[in-house]
């Protein structure tokens, strides 16, 4: 279990590492999006273990891998524009 979790959140990271490369601009800075990654790739490796058991370690990466990339894919900010703010009350 040690190991997986170990190799679950390098995974994570380097999958962050991967999405900080590929969209520079669309996300903020490092230190958030590589705790997302590794965080998410833990708690789906924890997640795919309990559900499976301790037999099915690639099964275990393979859970790990696509809840880390939702956990960074939250941080994703929209292209080009600033965020629109609300016209005040009157």
């Amino acid at each position: 279990m040690l190991w997986e979790s170990i190799s679950s959140v390098v995974l994570g990271l380097a999958l962050a590492w991967v999405a900080l490369r590929v969209m520079p601009g669309r996300l903020p800075s490092a230190g958030p999006v590589l705790l997302a990654g590794a965080l998410g790739a833990l708690f789906g490796a924890f997640l795919t273990h309990s559900t499976l058991g301790s037999v099915h370690v690639l099964a275990t990466y393979a859970g790990a891998v696509p809840v880390a990339a939702v956990a960074v894919s939250l941080l994703i900010r929209p292209r080009g524009r600033r965020p629109v703010r609300p016209a005040p009350a009157r």
